[in-house]
């Protein structure tokens, strides 16, 4: 089940995606990209009338992103001016070509110029537009300019173009010897960003506004974390005072789960927000203590990321004590929610998350209220509790999200309800709670021009849909959508290990399927790597599948163990139902009948239907073994129904050819005409199982149908049928290895 807790990070620097760098000592000043600019604008003017509805609109989108955006070569403008209007790139070549090949007063004349778009009674632009604020900058900026700097900027505009056209002589010549390489798409190539000076302020806050959501919302449109950290730098080296890039280095070092660089960089945001005097500034005497607490409050979020505990319970200490001091509510609330977490790894912390939505209800903070409500429902949903309740819950968060329009939160919601209707074993209604996140739309893609689509809550409901499909036989469409996770969530993301980990499972199921147990054995060391308890229970399974009984029953003994410490039930039931199975393959089935009561007890009490319809399965066949198939029948009737309406395929193979077994050994009691009836019935139930194993691929449970079918014709003097059988089994008998059991007593 999905963390609800990721987003409970302190972010001072995002609001509604928009990053407030207010500390920031370099101001605008003219360079030759920007004459650049201010030449497209002007060409802009005098082309406006001529130009269509349509170029007109591709002109202005692309406008905002040059204004805001770095510098950039001049060929590289060009190609994206051509993109929206090739008349228009070719008047703004001519007239660069024009002013860095004649003389500075041609320079000086244009800037003269600038100053004519406001004037009139309906100037061309207003003062106050985005284009007029700009137009006014680069005018006021020159205009400070002393005599020799205007000419040191006149050469640096002649050098802009001559490096432009000896850029395009080299890419003519490679063109002609075929040397060309293919560029990449859009006018923003990653190795172009880079500065070789410093940035204004407004391309600065552009660059890490752009970033930061790109980091939140989709992390694989975002700059590399090398080549993010390198520009960083690059901004730090000019300005080591601005805060905001400190935060984003900090961002930028948890994707890499590097703890000493996110550690300094958060602690260097914080110094640099006292030291520049800016939350004071907006908060008063107060914001010196601000900072302090919410410092202390990140360092113990940023410990708990990394599971360091102890550190983590230290720093929040330190920031409930200076917000008690301080008086500030909403401080403690979160450090309220952070002590629920850390407190959840050492016991159960129901009360303490009640207080917590009672809290943030009262201070008016429904982000956190609806966090302490979906993590209640989670704990919930462990503990046991109705879904038709948690589902009541989870119906109150919505309605505070909706209210606010908290997007995220409401992808979290949908991916709860995801993962709790799988673990009820309600495959079905999990299905359609994840088509019904993914059918959605973000509510903050009008931000920075992108879809809230990678984040954490579509990677699980994308898993689990994977994990849905595989269950069910259709394998190709699990791999379409395992390729699609990993183009989403490549393998140096943060949510990487989520399909990294179900892909190990989906290719452990198929391996032993196929009786393939030295492939399965070989991914057991992969899924061990992403998740400790998987593995343990994985090599158990290869080891009785290859009848190595005792290393098996120690290993499984030593998981109950560790799964009853950490309350993981889930996982306790099925090591019970595997320790269960190994007594039966070694032909201890009373031994394995308390066993199987005590998982059918715990999957009963906790609601997890799809194991208790398992457990009710091998209850069955223990009672077929020992003699009672009426009784086996009678209670596979209580299972057979939740199986088929919601089970994997290949529990659906193992309910009718159970169901066959107790149909034949019912039989055996019964008149001729009686007993020839019961055996119709079981060859059609084994018909429908060979369909269920032969969707799943599973060889060796293919074998068991065919021999118990080729007897069964036998006794049923189908000679023909029989044969056919015969033949089937014998090729698979010979593809497979022996198994240790008896064919005809085999259970799935």
């Amino acid at each position: 089940m999905a963390s609800v807790h990721e987003s409970l990070y302190f972010n001072p620097m995002m609001t509604n995606g928009v990053v407030h760098a207010n500390v920031f000592g370099i101001k605008d000043w003219v360079t030759p990209y920007k004459i650049a600019l201010l030449v497209l604008i002007g060409e802009l003017g005098r082309a406006g009338p001529h130009l269509s509805l349509l170029e007109q609109r591709r002109l202005n989108r692309l406008l905002l992103p040059l204004l805001q955006g770095p510098d950039m070569t001049l060929s590289r403008l060009i190609k994206a001016i051509e993109e929206c209007c090739p008349h228009l790139a070719s008047s703004v070549q001519i007239r660069i070509k024009l002013m860095a090949g004649g003389e500075l007063k041609d320079m000086e004349q244009f800037f003269d110029d600038l100053s004519e778009a406001f004037s009139g009674t309906e100037p061309e632009v207003h003062k106050t537009s985005v284009i007029g604020l700009f137009l006014r900058h680069m005018n006021l900026a020159y205009n400070k300019l002393s005599f020799s700097q205007v000419y040191k900027l006149y050469t640096h505009l002649q050098q802009y173009f001559q490096n432009d056209k000896k850029s395009d002589d080299m890419e003519l010549t490679q063109e002609l010897e075929g040397k060309m390489e293919k560029e990449a798409d859009g006018p923003f190539r990653e190795e172009e960003i880079s500065c070789t000076g410093p940035l204004s302020q407004k391309q600065a806050e552009y660059f890490l506004s752009q970033q930061a959501s790109l980091l939140k919302n989709d992390e694989t449109k975002a700059l590399s974390p090398a080549c993010l950290q390198k520009e960083l730098n690059n901004l730090l080296k000019f300005n080591p005072d601005f805060a905001e890039a400190h935060y984003l280095s900090y961002l930028n070092s948890l994707r890499v789960q590097d703890v000493f660089s996110s550690t300094h960089s958060l602690l260097h945001y914080f110094d640099r927000l006292i030291l520049t005097g800016a939350e004071s500034k907006s908060n008063g005497d107060e914001g010196y203590g601000r900072s302090l607490r919410y410092a202390a409050l990140n360092l113990a979020a940023l410990h708990c990321r990394f599971g360091h505990y102890q550190q983590a319970e230290l720093a929040l200490q330190e920031a409930i004590r200076i917000a008690q001091e301080s008086n500030d509510h909403v401080c403690l609330q979160h450090c309220l929610s952070w002590l629920y977490i850390l407190e959840q790894k050492k016991s159960d912390s129901c009360v303490l998350l009640e207080h917590s939505v009672k809290k943030a209800v009262q201070f008016g903070l429904p982000y956190l209220a609806s966090l302490g409500i979906q993590s209640l429902v989670q704990q919930r949903a462990f503990a046991g509790k109705s879904a038709n309740k948690l589902m009541d819950a989870l119906k109150d968060s919505d309605l505070l999200h909706w209210k606010h329009s908290l997007s995220e939160l409401i992808d979290i919601s949908i991916a709860q309800k995801t993962a709790i209707w799988r673990l009820y074993g309600r495959s079905t209604m999990a299905g359609q709670q994840a088509q019904m996140l993914l059918s959605m739309n973000s509510l903050e893609a009008v931000n920075v021009g992108v879809q809230q689509n990678n984040t954490e809550s579509f990677a699980v409901v994308l898993c689990h849909l994977a994990e849905l499909h595989a269950e069910q036989g259709y394998f190709a469409a699990a791999s379409e959508i395992l390729k699609h996770l990993k183009e989403r969530f490549p393998p140096n993301s943060q949510h990487a290990k989520l399909w990294m980990l179900f892909d190990q499972k989906i290719q452990f199921d198929r391996a032993m399927n196929d009786g393939k147990y030295h492939i399965a054995d070989a991914l057991v060391a992969g899924i061990t790597a992403l998740s400790s308890t998987e593995g343990v229970y994985r090599k158990a399974l290869v080891l009785i599948a290859q009848n190595q009984m005792s290393e098996a029953h120690r290993l499984l003994q030593k998981l109950l163990i560790h799964c009853h410490k950490t309350k993981n039930t889930e996982m306790v039931i099925r090591v019970l139902l595997s320790t269960a199975e190994l007594y039966r393959s070694s032909q201890c089935h009373t031994i394995a009948l308390p066993v199987l009561l005590q998982a059918l007890a715990l999957s009963r009490e906790f609601r997890l239907q799809h194991l208790a319809s398992e457990t009710v399965l091998n209850l069955a066949f223990s009672q077929l073994i020992l003699g009672m198939p009426e009784q086996a029948l009678s209670i596979l009737h209580t299972a057979i129904e939740p199986i088929l309406a919601h089970g994997a395929v290949l529990d659906k193979g193992a309910a009718m050819f159970l169901v066959a077994k107790c149909q034949i050994a019912s039989a055996a009691t019964y008149s001729p005409q009686k007993k020839a009836e019961a055996l119709e019935s079981a060859i059609v139930n084994l018909n429908e199982a060979r369909t269920y194993f032969a969707k799943v691929d599973c060889k060796e449970r293919l074998r068991d149908v065919f021999y118990l079918q080729a007897r069964l014709f036998h006794s049923l003097r189908k000679t023909q049928e029989r044969n056919q059988c015969a033949v089937h089994f014998r090729l698979l008998d010979q593809e497979l290895p022996a198994r240790g059991v008896p064919l005809i007593n085999a259970f799935k």
